[in-house]
């Protein structure tokens, strides 16, 4: 009817609103929520199942926003919790690495994607966030955030870029929620729980319900020791360098002192006996497998500051699988499918290089002290320990 004034366009969206109520129970589907929708990612087999990514603003001021890919569930994501993943570094993508290399639905393979069969959302609503701003698709238009980027903020910020999703995804508010992640996520995930735990304390948002941590690391001065014994178990170094790497300066020391600006004579020599001995072109992650000789000697590792380090980040039987991904996030058509953009980088990369600096403002988050700042009727604590530390 025109009788009652409607403008022409109100009807027809009153009837995509009513159609919306369908899909999500708390009311109309968000504007944003539909703009983030991926039709569909280039080169891959069709799914059930919904994907989204996009940008969440969690500076206005000095324009700052954090990237991310969501997958939902494959079968009945009403039912399934959240799991946020977080990968470390500091300063690799979760996108890249957690989502297209370890436990997303796909994994690159020259220009297609195949399913990959082991993928967390066959039991959850995946979502995967690039952390902090500067990492893969992530940005801040203020250049100077750059150079001072560290555990404190990068909290703040994930937990300004979850309050900022949930107003996209009103339908997860509620949901059972578990953040999740590896290395050096070993400070993020307990140091963004503890941020949600006081969050809710005030306004109610995060159904938090446990965090899991793969091969974290916690405590620069212990977590790395058990390096040498790997190493040498595995027949990579031989009695002699075992001796002196866990006598006369362990990897936890060397990795301390790098990160304080001052690494000893004795540290360096003992270092620089390790790296010969174990080569450029041994996995030492997994001994029997091959390496992608390309990601040995490009890809820089953040947390294995010895220059000729070859530890990757992930291992599948494809090993150039991080190579792939480069390739493919780096196509125009799959980020224009992503709705993905470069802001001051000319590519995207595995780990941030271009002008990324972060401040270990903390070297030690210890696992007692995570345990006793969630009360235990609220959460649950999940560590998974393996043979040396990922990156």
């Amino acid at each position: 009817s025109t009788g009652n004034n409607m403008h022409p366009g109100t009807s027809v969206a009153a009837v995509v609103c009513a159609a919306s109520v369908l899909l999500i129970s708390n009311g109309c589907l968000s504007m944003a929520m539909v703009e983030d929708k991926i039709t569909a990612l280039p080169g891959q087999p069709p799914v059930s199942f919904a994907q989204y990514s996009g940008y969440v603003e969690v500076d206005a001021v000095r324009k700052r926003s954090l990237f991310y890919y969501f997958a939902e569930a494959e079968l009945d994501p009403a039912t399934k919790p959240l799991v946020l993943w977080l990968n470390g570094g500091p300063g690799c993508s979760s996108v890249g690495v957690g989502a297209f290399s370890e436990n997303g639905p796909f994994r690159p393979s020259g220009n297609a994607l195949m399913s990959n069969e082991y993928s967390w959302n066959k039991e959850a609503n995946m979502l995967y966030l690039e952390s902090p701003a500067g990492v893969g698709f992530s940005y801040s238009t203020d250049p100077s955030f750059y150079g001072g980027v560290g555990d404190s903020m990068t909290a703040r910020d994930n937990l300004r870029f979850l309050e900022g999703w949930f107003a996209k995804f009103p339908q997860y508010k509620g949901r059972n929620l578990y953040i999740a992640g590896e290395s050096y996520a070993g400070h993020y995930v307990p140091q963004l729980a503890q941020r949600m735990v006081e969050f809710d304390d005030k306004e109610k948002l995060f159904n938090l319900k446990g965090i899991a941590l793969g091969n974290p690391v916690l405590e620069f001065s212990t977590d790395f020791n058990s390096r040498a014994e790997f190493f040498w178990s595995h027949g990579l170094i031989s009695d002699s360098t075992y001796n002196i790497f866990t006598t006369v300066c362990n990897y936890s020391r060397y990795v301390s002192e790098y990160y304080h600006g001052s690494i000893s004579s004795v540290c360096d020599r003992v270092m620089s006996q390790v790296t010969k001995e174990t080569s450029r072109f041994v996995d030492k992650y997994d001994v029997t497998l091959d390496v992608c000789i390309s990601s040995v000697l490009m890809q820089s590792q953040v947390l294995t500051p010895s220059p000729n380090s070859t530890e990757q980040l992930n291992r599948a039987l494809d090993v150039c699988v991080e190579d792939e991904t480069m390739n493919y996030l780096n196509r125009k058509d799959v980020q224009k499918a992503m709705h993905a953009q470069l802001n001051g980088v000319p590519k995207w990369t595995v780990c941030s290089r271009y002008g990324f600096a972060y401040l270990l403002e903390c070297l030690s988050v210890s696992a007692r002290g995570i345990t006793a700042a969630f009360p235990s009727e609220r959460l649950r604590f999940h560590r998974v320990f393996c043979p040396i530390q990922c990156s």
